[in-house]
């Protein structure tokens, strides 16, 4: 039995292993340049599918390069300023714009501090994000990503230190992740206006009130510096400072703030960073 298990696991290593090696700052910024072209319309992943070597494809066809769906240096000249400078050839700092940039968005929002669109600009929203990101790793919050920044966020992403429980009982839809050009910071469960919501554990009411984008919200604080939240609330139902237990009614489900239907958006962060709720078990 012992000898089985050892080959299960090893066999998961190496299914899930290549999944993760394939996620790269570098194709993000790929796709950034190439969806500035008109030639990708797909998510900014940073994954090299099947999209992202066609729309290669057609811009080295347009330029009469090779066309053998790999960027080399060619192709990434073809592609103008969006295809440099290499990330990491440079510090950088607002309000630079390139190739580099674009990478530099995409690792911030994977480590749980997105900035808006992943377009390759460093504007305000990146800057205070990047900001933000330094301070939480525990390097100087300057705003200058150089090769300390760099390598902080070159390491895995934050993950929920905490076990969480299902604040409703249905599947959820939207998951943590990029989602066209933006990133998503949490999960979305679909459920009908009213339906009541649960605290995911045990903790206090930090905040409640209503917050630009997420409308009616609660915020609980859990040990070891992990906060869950609960948007889009159509009813708050716990003043600030209660201390709940998981499933404890804390509110219920609306479409307040930028809401498309009536859904809870669930987030968890790790000392402010927001994490993939799927590493709490949810």
């Amino acid at each position: 039995m012992a000898r089985i298990a050892v080959i299960t696991v090893a066999l998961a290593l190496l299914c899930t292993a290549p999944a993760l090696a394939r996620v790269s700052a570098n194709t993000a910024a790929l796709q950034v340049a190439l969806r500035a072209k008109g030639l990708y319309g797909g998510t900014v992943d940073g994954i090299a599918g099947p999209g992202t070597r066609a729309a290669v494809r057609a811009l080295q066809a347009r330029r009469g390069l090779a066309v053998d769906g790999v960027a080399g240096p060619r192709t990434r000249r073809a592609l103008g300023r969006r295809g440099r400078p290499r990330l990491g050839s440079r510090p950088l700092a607002a309000p630079a714009r390139g190739w580099d940039v674009a990478g530099l968005q995409f690792l911030l929002a994977r480590h749980g501090f997105p900035s808006g669109p992943v377009d390759g600009g460093l504007g305000a929203r990146t800057d205070a994000a990047l900001r933000r990101f330094q301070a939480w790793a525990g390097l100087g919050a300057d705003g200058v990503a150089g090769p300390a920044t760099l390598a902080a966020l070159r390491r895995s992403p934050p993950r929920s230190i905490l076990t969480f429980a299902a604040p409703l009982g249905v599947t959820p839809t939207d998951r943590f992740g990029p989602r066209g050009a933006m990133f998503h910071t949490g999960q979305d469960y679909p459920a009908p206006l009213g339906t009541p919501v649960g605290a995911a554990g045990r903790g206090c009411v930090e905040s409640v009130g209503w917050i630009d984008g997420y409308g009616r919200v609660v915020v609980i604080r859990h040990r070891l510096g992990m906060t869950s939240w609960y948007a889009h609330l159509s009813r708050i139902s716990v003043p600030r400072g209660r201390c709940v237990v998981a499933g404890d009614l804390i509110g219920r489900v609306g479409s307040t703030g930028r809401s498309t239907g009536p859904h809870l958006h669930l987030e968890l962060r790790l000392r402010g960073a927001a994490v993939d709720p799927r590493t709490g078990g949810l």
